[in-house]
């Protein structure tokens, strides 16, 4: 029985394959973060038209912390299964917070420095600065800091849960038959 990674694959055109293959590890963590990301913006939405009205900048905080253990579980799962070491959910989650501060450092400029919110500008215009610089620009900064500082403190060293160097579904070494 196929793999679900194998059965993704199966539906990709034959010429991505190799390149997906070869990229797995960035080709996952944008997966995974494409689905937080979604996950993150609905949950900024919904908190900044009703409960968090007034403070946007703690809206996008809470739904970046969100997302982040959500991260944390998939990339730990899924993108790096095959990398980490003991203390990688201290380090994920140090280096998430620095991840969560350079996130929030755009929204918070544009609204109090540009001044970019009402009654400077139309609301229409204030949702639309801070969608741009939260969710696009920070998120976007954000996630190379993070892709770079997982690769480089977090998920550096192969697992220790008796787990093969390869990842199933992806082509192993091959073994000789003739070696006992």
């Amino acid at each position: 029985m196929p793999s679900p990674t194998q059965r993704v694959l199966a539906r990709v055109p034959a010429r991505l394959r190799p390149f997906l293959v070869r990229h797995r590890r960035p080709v996952k963590f944008l997966m995974v973060g494409g689905t937080c990301f979604t996950l993150t913006l609905v949950i900024d939405f919904e908190l900044k038209f009703t409960v968090l009205e007034h403070k946007p900048v703690i809206a996008l905080t809470v739904a970046t912390v969100i997302g982040t253990v959500v991260s944390y579980v998939l990339n730990r799962h899924w993108a790096f299964r095959t990398a980490g070491r003991r203390r990688e959910a201290l380090l994920f989650f140090l280096v998430s917070a620095v991840a969560i501060a350079v996130n929030d450092l755009p929204l918070a400029f544009s609204r109090y420095a540009l001044e970019l919110r009402e009654p400077y500008v139309t609301p229409l215009a204030q949702e639309v600065a801070d969608f741009l610089s939260g969710m696009v620009l920070g998120t976007f900064v954000a996630m190379l800091f993070r892709f770079w500082a997982m690769r480089r403190w977090v998920f550096t060293a192969p697992a220790e849960r008796g787990r093969p160097r390869y990842e199933p579904g992806y082509a192993a070494p091959e073994i000789p038959r003739d070696v006992p």
